[in-house]
């Protein structure tokens, strides 16, 4: 993506692998995670779900949740071109457009959304607030 080419499944994949290990790992320990990616797809949050060793795949019942900072095209390209001018961004501004192409939400997942056009400060807060709520029982495996 440095060098302007969008990432291919057979990029992502293992990536994602990594991250779902990784995610597994601590889960076992009993810790909690924040992770954050772009996993634009629903079948990569699949595999990142199946972190959770009580997940049954397509199911809503899950240790890893998701949570969609939402904002508009015009901000994210004002935001990104600002970090890549400060050079605090791999990813040139011109791949913005494939990226938001590959975005699917599917409602039924129930991922949180959150305004991301606000001040950092209270996009952290509203991203930070369903993260308070959930408890996990390994062990049980009952939300």
């Amino acid at each position: 993506m440095g060098n302007g080419i969008p990432l291919t499944d057979e990029d992502r994949i293992p990536w994602l692998e990594t991250l779902r290990d990784a995610l597994k790992a601590s889960l076992m320990k009993g810790e909690t995670v924040v992770l954050g990616c772009s996993a634009l797809q629903k079948h990569y949050r699949e595999i990142l779900r199946c972190a959770d060793p009580h997940y049954t795949p397509l199911s809503n019942e899950c240790a890893v949740r998701f949570i969609l900072l939402e904002v508009d095209a015009a901000i994210l390209t004002a935001r990104l071109e600002s970090r890549n001018t400060q050079g605090k961004h791999f990813m040139p501004s011109t791949l913005l457009s494939s990226q938001l192409h590959l975005l699917q939400i599917d409602e039924s997942e129930g991922i949180h959304r959150v305004d991301a056009s606000q001040e950092p400060e209270k996009t952290l807060e509203d991203v930070i607030a369903p993260l308070r709520s959930f408890k996990w029982e390994l062990k049980t495996g009952k939300l």
